[in-house]
C-alpha cells in the first residue's frame, strides 16, 4: 500500500513538472532567443543534495546524457566557461520546470542589468539559505538592504586594512615555516592550510582573537568549544546548515558529526551574543567599545539610526532602526563565510598555478625584490608597500578571472516584464524570469580576452610604461601600470551598489601572503623521478580544473597535491 502511494506521488510529481516545463518553454520562446531545456531545476533542494551522487553513477554508464549531462550539474558554468555563449550567442535561456534562467555574456547588457536595480532585482529567495543566524545584507530586499549595507560597510576601512596587512604577514610567516620544514618531501594539505590562514586573519581582525598558525598536520591542543573551533565547524558545514533546519542537529539520535555541528552552532551563537551584549553595554556607557567587528557594527548601527540635523524620521522605518541582534549575528556569519572561503580558495588556486608556472614565480619575485629587497616582512609598511606590488596583485586578478568564487549573479524581473537591449535587439524578458550575467563566460570569452583566454597569464594585467623603453632592470618595474579591462568584461567583486564591501580586505590579505611566500622561496610539485615539468604542470592544472561548485568554487583534490617549498636560487 505504501509503495503504491509513493509511486502515485512520484507519477503526479512527474506530470506536474512536465506541465510546468511546457508552460515555461512557451513563455521563453516569446523572447526569440536560443533555448536549452533541462528537466529539473538547479535550485531544487533535493536535487542539490543528490546531484553529485546521481552523476557519479550516470557518468559510468555507456549513455549520452545530452543537455541534461551538460547543464544539469550545479557546477556546469565552470566547466562550460564561455563555450555555450560561443555556440548559442550572447544571450540564451535555460528552461527548467521551476525557473527560466536568461544567461547574458554581452558587456553592455550586463552593465544595464546591474544599473537597473529596480527592474532587475536580487532574487532574495535564492539567497535566503544564508539566513543561518538571521537576516543579513545578502538576503534582504532593496529598502532594508540600504540600511544594512551602510552598517556592514563601516568596518571595512583603511585602518582595518593596515591590520589585515600585518596579520596576513604574521600568518604567512608561520605557514611558510611549516611548509619548508618538510624539505624535499613536500607537504600536502595546502588548501586546508590556506583556509586556516584565512580563518586566523578573520578571527584577529574581526574579533581580536589571535591564534598561532597551525598546519593541518600539526597536533592541535584541545580547543573544543572555543570561538575559533565553533566558527571553523560552522563555516565548514555551511551548505548542510543551509539545507537542514537547525533544530535537527540537536535531535538525540542524529549522527555524531551532526551533533558536533549542532553544538558548534549553539556555541557560536552564544559567543556572538555575549560579545554583542558587552559591546552594547560599553557603547551605552559612552565608552568606545573594544574596536572589533561587533563593536563596529553596533556603533555604526547606532550612528545610522540617528536622524540628520533637521531631518524627520519614522521610528519604525528602515532608516530609523538599529540592527537587531539577529541581524548583527546574520551579518557576522555572512562576513565570515564570504571572507573566509573566497580568499582561502583563491590562495589555493594561485598556489597551484604558480607551482605550474615557475617563470611567473620569478616574475613576481623580481618585483618583490625590487620593492622590498631583503627587508624582513615584520618591517613592511602597508601604505608604502601594498600599492607597489602590482605583479602580486595581477596574480590575484588573473586567478579570479579564471577561478571566480561565484560564477554568476542572478537577478530577477519580479512581477513585470522588462525590455533589455542586447546587440541592437530589444529582448522582452517575461515576468518572474531569472536574468543571469554570466560572469565566468564574459571573463573567458575570446572576444574580450586575447590571446589565449583560457590560459592563466598574470602578465596580461601589467602594462609597461611608455617611458620605460630607455631604462632597464628594477627601475622599470616601478613604472608599470595595471591593465584596465573593458567595462562589462570583468566582475571580480560584482558591480554596482551591491558590490562586495570586503574587496580591499581580500586584496590586501592575498598580496601580503603572496609577497612573503615568494620574496625568497619558490614552490614546485613533488613528482615522481623522471616526471617532466610539462607532465607535472599537466597534473596540477588537472587538479585545478577538477573543481565543484557547492556554495563557492572549490577544488575537489587540492589537498592531494604535494608541494615542495625551497629557497630561491
Amino acid at each position: 500500500m505504501i509503495g503504491q502511494v509513493l509511486l502515485a506521488l512520484a507519477f503526479a510529481w512527474l506530470i506536474y513538472s512536465a506541465t510546468c516545463l511546457s508552460i515555461n518553454i512557451r513563455r521563453a520562446r516569446t523572447m526569440g532567443v536560443p533555448l536549452v531545456v533541462v528537466p529539473i531545476s538547479p535550485m531544487n533542494v533535493l536535487w542539490i543534495v543528490v546531484e553529485p551522487l546521481i552523476f557519479r553513477l550516470l557518468d559510468h554508464l555507456p549513455i549520452h546524457l545530452g543537455t541534461f549531462g551538460r547543464y544539469g550539474r550545479r557546477g556546469w558554468h565552470f566547466h562550460d566557461k564561455a563555450q555555450s555563449h560561443l555556440e548559442l550567442g550572447d544571450i540564451f535561456a535555460l528552461v527548467t520546470p521551476r525557473e527560466t534562467f536568461v544567461h547574458l555574456a554581452q558587456p553592455d547588457a550586463i552593465l544595464e542589468v546591474f544599473s537597473r536595480r529596480m527592474d532587475f532585482i536580487r532574487p532574495i529567495q535564492l539567497y535566503q539559505m544564508l539566513d543561518v543566524f538571521g537576516p543579513n545584507v545578502s538576503t534582504v530586499g532593496w529598502t532594508d538592504w540600504q540600511r544594512q549595507r551602510k552598517v556592514v560597510s563601516a568596518p571595512f576601512n583603511e585602518k582595518t586594512n593596515k591590520l589585515v596587512w600585518a596579520e596576513s604577514l604574521n600568518q604567512a610567516r608561520d605557514m611558510l615555516t611549516s611548509w619548508t620544514r618538510h624539505g624535499r618531501h613536500g607537504t600536502d594539505g595546502m588548501a586546508k592550510d590556506t583556509r586556516t590562514l584565512s580563518l586566523d586573519v578573520l578571527a584577529t581582525i574581526g574579533f581580536h582573537k589571535s591564534y598561532r598558525f597551525r598546519s593541518h598536520d600539526e597536533p592541535i591542543a584541545d580547543e573544543a568549544r572555543n570561538y575559533r573551533h565553533s566558527l571553523a565547524t560552522v563555516l565548514d558545514n555551511s551548505l548542510l546548515m543551509m539545507l537542514m533546519p537547525q533544530r535537527i542537529f540537536a535531535w538525540p539520535f542524529v549522527p555524531q558529526s551532526w551533533a558536533k555541528i549542532g553544538q558548534a552552532i549553539t556555541d557560536f551563537r552564544n559567543y556572538m551574543l555575549e560579545m554583542l551584549n558587552k559591546e552594547r553595554s560599553l557603547i551605552a556607557e559612552g565608552k568606545p567599545g573594544t574596536g572589533n567587528l561587533i563593536s563596529s557594527l553596533v556603533k555604526a548601527s547606532a550612528d545610522h539610526s540617528k536622524p540628520a540635523s533637521g531631518a524627520k524620521t519614522h521610528a519604525n522605518g528602515p532608516a530609523g532602526r538599529t540592527l537587531s541582534a539577529s541581524e548583527i549575528l546574520g551579518n557576522i556569519y555572512v562576513i565570515n563565510f564570504a571572507g573566509h572561503d573566497t580568499t582561502a580558495n583563491t590562495l589555493a588556486y594561485a598556489m597551484l598555478m604558480l607551482a605550474s608556472y615557475p617563470d611567473v614565480q620569478g616574475w613576481i619575485g623580481e618585483e618583490i625584490r625590487s620593492v622590498l629587497g631583503d627587508q624582513k616582512s615584520e618591517t613592511w609598511d602597508y601604505d608604502t608597500t601594498f600599492p607597489k606590488l602590482k605583479r602580486c596583485y595581477a596574480v590575484l586578478l588573473e586567478t579570479i578571472r579564471l577561478y571566480p568564487p561565484i560564477m554568476a549573479l542572478p537577478k530577477s524581473t519580479s512581477t513585470s516584464t522588462q525590455n533589455l537591449l542586447v546587440n541592437d535587439k530589444i529582448i522582452t524578458v517575461p515576468a518572474d524570469t531569472m536574468v543571469v550575467p554570466s560572469l565566468l563566460a564574459v571573463q573567458t570569452h575570446s572576444k574580450y580576452w586575447k590571446p589565449d583566454p583560457l590560459v592563466w597569464r598574470p602578465s596580461r594585467w601589467i602594462v609597461p610604461s611608455s617611458s620605460a623603453s630607455n631604462q632597464t632592470g628594477s627601475s622599470t618595474i616601478g613604472l608599470e601600470q595595471l591593465f584596465e579591462p573593458a567595462r562589462g568584461t570583468y566582475f571580480p567583486w560584482s558591480e554596482g551598489p551591491q558590490h562586495c564591501p570586503g574587496k580591499k580586505f581580500a586584496q590586501v590579505e592575498f598580496v601580503a601572503v603572496l609577497a612573503h611566500l615568494f620574496q625568497s622561496h619558490r614552490v614546485h610539485l613533488h613528482h615522481a623521478e623522471g616526471q617532466t615539468l610539462d607532465a607535472a604542470r599537466e597534473h596540477l592544472l588537472a587538479v585545478a580544473e577538477d573543481s565543484e561548485h557547492g556554495l563557492l568554487l572549490r577544488m575537489r583534490r587540492a589537498d592531494d597535491v604535494r608541494l615542495v617549498w625551497e629557497i630561491a636560487t
